[in-house]
């Protein structure tokens, strides 16, 4: 099983990696492309219960939520798409747990092989100082086991699973 390392909180940044065991192009779609099968449901800020977590794989996509009820709830948008290597993505969603459209700060995940069947993912979410006054509020949440922690831990699962 794979396990999370937390890395250095300098600055205004928060990095985590974690090491899978499965080939760095395996471990983009499934980040990506099967981005719902591990986005937990509980983790949504629409108003209906979420049914989808969706990414869109291309520069310029969404990343959002679809709730139950038919709603779409914008989380940010892909700001660069470089497969298997590399993503990054706004976080539009402020300390208050809404969707801000002028509110931006940036998740960016990078894929290292570690050899043919081994994967190395880092991701550092930046510009943790925009959310002003809660900002150690937000490292605190995103540094948890709800946070970064445990979503990568999922993630990891989901792409240690036989193809």
């Amino acid at each position: 099983m794979a396990a999370t390392k937390m890395e250095a909180q300098a600055g205004s940044s928060l990095s985590r990696e974690i090491v899978v065991e499965a080939p760095q192009e395996r471990a983009f779609r499934v980040f990506t492309e099967s981005f719902d099968s591990w986005w937990p449901r509980e983790h949504h800020i629409g108003q209906s219960a979420m049914k989808q977590a969706v990414l869109e794989g291309r520069q310029g996509g969404g990343w959002y939520e679809l709730g139950e009820d038919g709603s779409r709830c914008q989380w940010g948008t892909v700001l660069v798409w470089d497969p298997p290597r590399k993503l990054v993505l706004t976080w539009q969603i402020t300390s208050q747990w809404q969707y801000d459209a002028a509110f931006v700060t940036e998740v960016e995940v990078r894929f290292s092989p570690e050899g043919p069947r081994r994967t190395r993912v880092v991701l550092e979410h930046r510009h943790l100082d925009r959310f002003g006054a809660a900002a150690d509020q937000m490292r605190q949440t995103f540094s948890s086991e709800g946070g970064w922690n445990g979503l990568l831990q999922r993630f990891a699962r989901a792409a240690e699973q036989p193809a």
